[in-house]
């Protein structure tokens, strides 16, 4: 393995026990329940640590920064706990959309810079 393979698998793996850890003391409990309105405020959200950057992420991709723009749109009630796949298809690009409309950015179905700032700050 390279260094930088290394240095992710280490990485992901503190990220994933930093939040079993939040888990497990009742500090993360989940999604945002079910009457929580898209785009509206959130309740108790549930951790997105897949990916931490902004990397243009488009359709047709797999990997990290699909699943973290679809954790933090599902966090937001635009895409169902379901299609949070790591696969950046139909539906992610309509719920892509839908946010950059909601949130005055042009709707391109892309996640660019200014699409990954609002997810993390909406």
């Amino acid at each position: 393995m390279k260094i930088n393979a290394i240095d992710r698998v280490v990485r992901r793996t503190a990220v994933l026990t930093a939040t079993a850890g939040l888990l497990t003391a009742g500090l993360l409990t989940g999604p945002a329940s079910a009457d929580t309105p898209a785009g509206g405020p959130a309740g108790t959200q549930a951790a997105c640590a897949y990916y931490n950057g902004n990397a243009l992420t488009v359709y047709g991709q797999r990997g990290d920064r699909v699943s973290q723009a679809q954790c933090l749109l599902a966090n937001r009630r635009y895409l169902p706990w379901g299609d949070v796949t790591g696969y950046f298809g139909p539906k992610t690009r309509a719920a892509v959309k839908k946010f950059q409309s909601r949130h005055h950015l042009p709707a391109d179905g892309k996640v660019g810079k200014k699409t990954w700032y609002a997810l993390y700050h909406a």
